[in-house]
């Protein structure tokens, strides 16, 4: 019984620390994000939001496609531009077009 008591209290804690991500409605972001994404990201369009929360802070991480270009933006709670997220790992960008071979000289 007290191991089952302690692995509960473990999990318990391990998800405390870690951050908790909810799924935003499009709709439901601030004004304030849609915004700054019609006015700094023109043509593209929101394909997703995640609410983050973590101790006391709050985050909108917001998913933008334009084509096959695809951004992750972050926002404070106030809808406030902080950064644009790196890629991860596995996740493809475009890189530069590859250029025609230069012929050897003899």
């Amino acid at each position: 019984m007290k191991k089952l008591l302690f692995i509960m209290v473990l999990v318990m804690g391990a998800l405390a620390v870690n951050a908790q991500k909810t799924p935003v409605k499009v709709t439901d972001l601030q004004k304030a994000i849609t915004d700054n994404i019609a006015k700094d990201y023109v043509g593209f369009t929101i394909k997703e939001a995640t609410k983050v929360v973590e101790k006391t802070d709050t985050t909108f991480n917001v998913v933008v496609v334009k084509g096959t270009t695809q951004e992750t933006l972050c926002y404070d709670s106030k809808g406030k531009f902080l950064k644009k997220m790196e890629a991860k790992a596995g996740t493809a960008k475009p890189g530069p077009k590859p250029t025609k071979p230069v012929p050897a000289k003899n």
